[in-house]
Parts: structure tokens; sequence; C-alpha cells
């Protein structure tokens, strides 16, 4: 190049030849790629305008004096607009369902058809073969930086694809273990979350601060729905009602100290949830033990000890005729008639379960009934003892 001015207007030249013939060169890209890649030459057709526009971008930051000079043609730092299109473009594919392999391929298909453009151009317009090399490098250098952007731009989307599903997810699990889900509610928030609503499921607690309990649930699929709140951390794990499911959730789940929920439809996921916290506690106090522990197998415990509270006025209730009893003698007797009981009044098996003789046995029995009267005869009224005596502490 003779001079600076000599540069611009050489310049301006092929950038104006350049966007002349760019309405040709997109159609002989959308030509070339429609037998291998039809949906991205269906694409160059439905989003013509923004593609042309970014041609038109490429032509004007290609023909730069410093392209001319031998000088490095990437966008500018200051360039977003060339990034945001080919941004957008990537992002696009992704929503597509298009292969970012794919894409790329077609980056470079598009990039050989560029260069058939540009060269012609530049000789057209006088530019010496001996700078064709220089402007060569320009031409792949910047179809590179831009399937780069297109690439972020593909990728940028998973992310936020991810986000949102994982979102969506967490938001349905919390819907389901409302209480106050209508199923179309669910239906629809499904559909949103990209789950398929299972005939049945069940809860899985974890405690929430347990590192190696949490990285378990993850091993259980990714149908399986994660949530935390306040007072737990666990996932809805669908489908585990037959043996097999069963026999691999207690596999998968050995070690985490888990607690599986009973399996329900769907509409009754919040109770199964309540039970489960129930059992939750109740291995946390020392009453029931397993990992994983199965709610199901538990019911008779979860039934007596849903609430403590309960069972111990149970307990002063019908233990009530023993009041006047204290001491080593009280005890006595509340062990011989939770014996009795047990054995439904066989006082040979109480004597040898006691380690006493059987006339003590009689004894103590005498003076149960004198404290308690009719009530030992009364089926209704043994139960009541019965379930206060073997379930209490």
């Amino acid at each position: 190049m003779s001079t600076t001015h000599d540069a611009h207007a050489l310049s301006a030249q092929m950038s104006t030849a350049l966007t002349t013939r760019i309405p040709e060169l997109l159609d002989e890209v959308r030509i070339g790629l429609r037998d291998d890649w039809p949906d991205y030459a269906e694409f160059l057709d439905r989003d013509h305008d923004a593609v042309a526009e970014a041609a038109v971008l490429f032509a004007d930051r290609l023909f730069d004096i410093r392209t001319l000079e031998g000088g490095s043609s990437r966008p500018r730092p200051g360039d977003e607009t060339l990034q945001l299109v080919f941004e957008q473009i990537g992002r696009r594919q992704l929503r597509l369902g298009s292969d970012l392999t794919r894409l790329l391929t077609a980056f470079q298909y598009g990039s050989r058809v560029a260069w058939k453009h540009v060269s012609a151009v530049a000789l057209e317009c006088g530019v010496r073969p001996e700078d064709l090399a220089a402007l060569a490098d320009a031409v792949f250098d910047f179809v590179n930086t831009l399937s780069f952007t297109a690439a972020r731009g593909y990728m940028l989307e998973q992310v936020d694809d991810a986000r949102a599903r994982e979102r969506n997810r967490e938001e349905l699990a919390i819907l389901l273990l409302s209480g106050r889900a209508s199923a179309q509610s669910v239906r629809v928030a499904a559909h949103r979350a990209g789950w398929r609503v299972p005939e049945t499921s069940a809860v899985v607690l974890v405690d929430p601060d347990d590192d190696v309990a949490r990285q378990t649930l993850a091993r259980l699929g990714p149908d399986s729905l994660r949530f935390a709140d306040a007072d737990r951390y666990g996932v809805i794990v669908p489908e585990a009602a037959d043996g097999a499911g069963r026999a691999h959730l207690r596999r998968v789940l050995q070690g985490a100290h888990a607690v599986v929920g009973s399996v329900v439809s769907i509409d009754l996921l919040p109770r199964s949830a309540e039970v489960a916290q129930v059992v939750a506690r109740l291995r946390h106090e020392g009453r029931l033990e397993g990992d994983p522990v199965f709610a199901d197998e538990h019911l008779d415990t979860v039934v007596v000890w849903r609430d403590a509270r309960l069972l111990a006025g149970l307990r002063r209730q019908v233990l009530a005729p023993l009041d006047e009893v204290t001491g080593q003698a009280h005890d006595r007797l509340v062990e011989t008639l939770r014996s009795w009981l047990r054995h439904q009044g066989d006082r040979r098996r109480v004597a040898e379960q006691l380690g006493v003789h059987p006339q003590t046995v009689r004894y103590r029995l005498a003076q149960l009934r004198e404290l308690f009267g009719d009530a030992l005869d009364d089926p209704a009224s043994r139960a009541r003892l019965f379930l206060a005596l073997e379930w209490g502490d």
C-alpha cells in the first residue's frame, strides 16, 4: 500500500464489493448445507435478516486497514454487536436441539465459501497475490473467533437451561409436598420440569449436614426430584414399590443413614413425608435401627410414638392404680404385669421370664387384682395396659 489514503480507499471498495455479494454468498452457503445440514440451511432461511446483518458486519470488520497491512482481523474489544449476534446464534441452536459439533462444522463450511468470495473480491480490487495470504489468515481467524463466540453462546444456554430445569424441578418437588397441589397444577409443573408423573413414589430423607448422604442421593438417578427446606433434605423417588425398586434403594442408600417413606400415590406424598420425618426422629432417639430405614416396615412404632406425649398420657392414665405403690415394690409389680400381659396369663412362663417362684407370681398378681380390679379381665383394658407397658420407656 502506497499511502494511508490508498489503504482507506481500497478498504472501502472491497467492503462495498463484498457487501454486494452477501446475498449470493449466503445463498451458496444455504444450498451447500441443504443436503448434510438441512436444519442449518433452514436456519439461514428463517433467520436471514440476523445472519445478513452479521455478514455485513463481517465485511466491514474484515477489510480494515490493519487487515490489508497484515494485521489481525479479530473483533475489537468494543465490537459487541458481532459477539452478541453470534452468541445468540449459538444459544438459538441449543434451543432448537442442534448439536454443537455440527454447528461448528457448518461454520467451517461457511468459512470456505466466505474465503472464495473474499478472495474474488480482493483480486477484482487489485490486491496483490502475495498479500492474499495475510487476508486468508484474517478471514479464517475472524471466522474462528465468531465460531468460538457461537460455541460460547451455546454453552451459556446449556448452563442457563440446566439451572432453569433444576429450579423447575425443585419447585415441582415443593409443590408435590405442599399438600395443596391439584392434578392439573402437578401436570403443568411436571411438564415444565421435564418430569414424567409416576403412578407412585416415595420420599427419601437424609441428614442435611451429612455430605456423604447428600452425595449418595445424587446416585438415585435423574428421575429423582431433590428438595430442601428448613426441616428436611431429600428426594422424591418415582416407582419404588416393587421388590427390585426396594432392593435398589437398600443397596444405593447403604451408609447414608436415610429414611425411606412409604410408597404412595402422588397425592399422598405430603402424608408420606410426614411419616418419614417421624421415623427419622425415632431413629435419632434410638427407637429404630436400620440403614436405610423403610417407614412401612415400622408402622406400629410410628403409630405408637408419633406423639410421645399421647403415649405418656396413656401410661399415666392406665397405670394410675399403681401410684399408691412406691420404690422397688412398684417396679416389681410393673415388671410382673408386663410379663403377664405378654404371656397372656401363663404364670409358669411369667415365673421363668422373671426368674422367680410361681408362688411369687401368684402373690404379685393378687396384689395387681386388688389395685386394678376387673380391668385385668376386660380385653380393651388389657390392650391399653399392654400398649402402655410394651411401648413405654
